[in-house]
C-alpha cells in the first residue's frame, strides 16, 4: 500500500469518525444536553436528578440561583426537548452558577402529573429551602428530602395550588385604604 493511499484511508477514518460522533447527541453528566438563549441545559430523569445535582456541586457548580418550574397541561406546541426525553406535565427547572469558571447551567426534570414529586436539592444548596417551598406552595411539586414542605405564600388553609393550570380562575376582593386626609363624606 503506497504512502498516499494510507492517508487516503486514515482521512477516510476520521471522516467517518467524525460522521459518527455528529450524529451521537450530547450528554453531560449522564444526562442529554440541549442549548437555550446561549446557556446549556441539562436533561436528567428524576431518577438521577439528585446524583446529578451531588456531581455538579463536585465539579464546581457552587451555587443554584434558581429553583422554579412551568406547568404544560394546556401547553399546544412541540417542546424543545432533546431525543429520549419524554415530557411530562411539569417540569422543575433549576440554574446553576460556577464562580470558578463564571458560568451557568440550566437543568429540567420533567415531572409527571399523577406523581408531582422530585427529590430535594436542600442537604447539597441549602439556599433551595424557600425557593422549593415556594415551587410546593404554587405548583403543588412535593420535594422530597425538604426539612418544612409547607406553604410560604399562602395561607396554610388554602385550598389548591394557584399557579396550576387547572386551578380555577377566581375573585379575591381587594380593600383599598383611603389616601392620608381624604376621608369618606
Amino acid at each position: 500500500m503506497s504512502d498516499d493511499t494510507a492517508k487516503d484511508a486514515e482521512v477516510e477514518q476520521a471522516e467517518a469518525e467524525d460522521v459518527e460522533a455528529a450524529a451521537q447527541p450530547e450528554t453531560a453528566y449522564g444526562c442529554p444536553v440541549s442549548y437555550s438563549r446561549g446557556q446549556r441545559v441539562i436533561h436528567p430523569g428524576r431518577d438521577q436528578w439528585l446524583d446529578v445535582a451531588s456531581q455538579l456541586l463536585a465539579d464546581g457548580w457552587n451555587m443554584c440561583v434558581d429553583v422554579t418550574a412551568v406547568d404544560y397541561l394546556s401547553y399546544d406546541s412541540a417542546r424543545d426537548l432533546p431525543d429520549g426525553v419524554a415530557a411530562e406535565r411539569y417540569e422543575v427547572v433549576a440554574s446553576f452558577i460556577s464562580h470558578r469558571s463564571s458560568e451557568r447551567l440550566r437543568a429540567r426534570v420533567q415531572v409527571p402529573g399523577d406523581d408531582p414529586t422530585v427529590g430535594s436539592l436542600y442537604t447539597l444548596y441549602p439556599g433551595t429551602d424557600y425557593l422549593e417551598r415556594e415551587v410546593f406552595d404554587l405548583m403543588g411539586i412535593t420535594f422530597d428530602g425538604h426539612p418544612d414542605m409547607s406553604r410560604i405564600l399562602m395561607p396554610e388553609t388554602w385550598q389548591g395550588h394557584p399557579l396550576r393550570k387547572d386551578y380555577e380562575v377566581g375573585v379575591i376582593p381587594v380593600q383599598f385604604k383611603a389616601p392620608a386626609g381624604k376621608g369618606s363624606e
